[in-house]
């Protein structure tokens, strides 16, 4: 490949200009794409294999987990590998391996995600002036995006923006970087993979309520997001990205995220979650729309990460939103499980398939590890 011509002269600044007094343009969302491996269960099946593999069938531990199950919301979901393998690579308690299966199928994943992305965007991966990653499930150096870049054909001097530890809330927090940088610079195209594998990251052999409750809730499954600056977007394709905002909750670090050790991740869920996300997020909501002169009920499309049944519902009161409002997150959960970063992205994909009205606003909400919350306003 050969060298990169500078910016001033390697792109052609599309014509789509504000007039003096204009409010500054924003960038947009042209295409996303998600993809999943081929293993895919209804939720009984692998609840089944918890039974044996977490509980060894205990009675009470049976019992339990059925409740578990019947609330959970989900009624299916994708394997980063058969099940019965997944229950082998558990025996094996080898944290290198695991993470050795979780890249090579990251990787795999990612790839298909991003290529289609930008196909369906109609642009060249050598076009391609940034990239943001984002996982939680597994760790790799260097990081996905970077293994990835040769792979797809990116440039060498694609800017590159690895994320670890925003967990769920990680979608939208990449797409509030993709919308900084490219404010900034207005003439590029920069792109957003969320990958999680969190089968792989699932300790078989931990039988505490918070490791079960996830057990019955996560998903695996990776999305691609391509987004151009202001002066490339054309006109109706996708959302604008209008604004971002973060809101992390004072004295709460213990109640999500992981343990790391030799073991791998283990996971920290506190009962709490809900009860934080129903106080804390519509003061985060609230506050952020104020400054642009918005209220919760002039938002016409939510876009939301509900983590679970009791995370959604505290979401639904607190926003006082409608059954209506959360429907795609709800068949997002129901059919894929919980996908952490990438669950946002997914439902943000089904809108985009179906999308508002020209003009209307919408959020992006995602709770993750911190507590923190991560909001950004869009513009169909």
């Amino acid at each position: 490949m050969g060298a990169r011509m500078p910016h001033s002269t390697a792109h052609t600044a599309h014509p789509h200009r504000p007039a003096p007094g204009d409010p500054p343009p924003a960038p947009r969302v042209t295409a996303v794409r998600t993809a999943f491996p081929p293993y895919h269960y209804p939720q009984h099946e692998i609840m089944s294999a918890l039974a044996r593999t977490t509980l060894m069938n205990s009675a009470t531990g049976v019992l339990m987990l059925r409740k578990i199950e019947a609330n959970a919301g989900v009624a299916s979901r994708h394997l980063a590998l058969p099940l019965d393998k997944l229950v082998e690579l558990a025996d094996l308690d080898d944290f290198t391996r695991t993470n050795q299966v979780w890249l090579e199928t990251a990787l795999d994943l990612g790839e298909e995600a991003l290529t289609g992305a930008l196909d369906a965007a109609g642009v060249r991966p050598d076009e391609v002036d940034a990239i943001i990653s984002t996982t939680v499930t597994g760790l790799a150096v260097p990081s996905l995006e970077a293994r990835l870049a040769q792979r797809v054909g990116l440039r060498p001097d694609v800017r590159r923006v690895p994320l670890f530890g925003n967990g769920c809330a990680g979608g939208a927090a990449g797409l509030a970087l993709l919308r900084d940088h490219l404010c900034a610079h207005p003439d590029r195209i920069a792109v957003l993979l969320a990958v999680e594998l969190c089968s792989l990251a699932y300790q078989q052999k931990d039988g505490s309520m918070a490791n079960i409750v996830a057990g019955s809730l996560f998903g695996d499954g990776a999305a691609a997001v391509v987004a151009v600056g202001a002066h490339r977007a054309e006109p109706g394709r996708g959302p604008h990205l209008v604004d971002s905002a973060s809101w992390l909750v004072p004295d709460s670090e213990d109640a999500l995220g992981w343990e790391i050790g030799s073991y791998g991740f283990r996971i920290r869920l506190a009962a709490e979650v809900p009860a934080l996300t129903e106080e804390h997020l519509p003061h985060a909501v609230r506050s952020f729309l104020a400054g642009h002169s918005l209220t919760p009920d002039r938002i016409g499309n939510w876009i939301i990460h509900g983590g679970g049944p009791k995370v959604l519902g505290a979401v639904e009161r607190a926003l006082d939103l409608t059954p209506g409002a959360t429907a795609l997150t709800r068949r997002s959960l129901s059919g894929r499980g919980n996908l952490s970063s990438v669950s946002v992205l997914d439902v943000l994909d089904a809108t985009m398939g179906d999308p508002p009205p020209a003009g209307t606003p919408g959020v992006v909400a995602a709770m993750g590890p911190g507590f923190a919350v991560e909001l950004v306003l869009l513009r169909w």
